[in-house]
This record gives C-alpha cells, structure tokens and sequence, in this order.
C-alpha cells in the first residue's frame, strides 16, 4: 500500500456522499515533530493518553473507539503538508509509515469500518496562479492522478521511540 497525493475535494465529497466520518489533517506552517503531534491531537480529537511520540499515535489510530460517527468508516485527508515533509525528511516518512501501518492494520480488519488516509492538496481559488496545478508540479487540468509525492514503497513494520 502506498499513499499518494490526490486532490481534496472529490476525496472528501466521496467519502462523505457515503457515510464516512472524515477529518482534514491540515499540516500548514508544521515544522516539527511536536508541532506534529500537536496538530494531529487537535484535528483528530485524540484522547489525552495519545502522548506526543510515534508509537502512542500509532496505538490511536488503531484503536479510533475516539473518534466519533465511523459507522462507514473514517477518512483522513492531510493537507498542508509539503512543507514539513521538505524540512524534516526523516520525520515525515516516520509519519506516513504510522499512517500506512494503521490503514493496513484497519484493512486487515476484513468488513466493517476503516480507515482511509488521502495525501491532498488544497484545490487553488478559481483564478488563482498559486497552489498545485499543471505546469506547478500539481495534477493534469482533468484534475485527476497524483499530483507528486514519493515512489511506491513496501512499509516498513516497526516500532519507533521518541
């Protein structure tokens, strides 16, 4: 499973169209891993026993009793997060693997609710020349496929510390 950039609004009109609970994830202006964590608490209404390290994230995320309304399954759509991924490499891939680790994990659940996590950019204002587009390294006008994002990869299953 790999997770790619998509665009946001056909993501979250689906899922919503078809009972999901869904949260945007909006990673603007994050630069570091409490930063991170902090947003993550605040947009996902994590219960406070979710601590600010990896491996309590990863235990939320396979647990989601939370977070409310999942009776057809959530979606996670990140947005904003380009610039954290650019400033803190590591990090960032630490975070996607909890993320494909707790998709994977809900899949294997076999039917019922899920787990869904989009990689998204925000659509540009009608008019706008800023935001991802074509020729700005964002999806073709038919607005459909990745607009950019890493190579396919296996996850890694793993416990992290910190």
């Amino acid at each position: 499973m790999t997770l790619h950039p998509q665009p946001l609004a056909p993501a979250l009109a689906a899922a919503e169209a078809a009972g999901r609970t869904t949260v945007r994830l909006d990673l603007h202006g994050v630069r570091d891993k409490a930063g991170l964590m902090r947003r993550c608490g605040d947009a996902l209404r994590l219960p406070q026993w979710v601590g600010g390290n990896w491996d309590a994230l990863a235990d939320a995320l396979r647990d989601l009793s939370w977070l409310p309304g999942a009776a057809e399954g959530r979606l996670v759509a990140v947005t904003g997060w380009r610039g954290y991924a650019e400033a803190r490499p590591a990090e960032w891939e630490t975070f996607v693997e909890v993320l494909e680790e707790a998709v994977g994990f809900w899949r294997e659940r076999g039917p019922g609710p899920g787990l869904a996590v989009v990689l998204a950019e925000p659509e540009p204002e009608p008019g706008s020349e800023s935001g991802p587009g074509p020729g700005r390294g964002g999806a073709p006008e038919s607005g459909r496929g990745p607009t950019a994002g890493a190579p396919p990869r296996t996850p890694r299953l793993k416990r992290r510390r910190g």
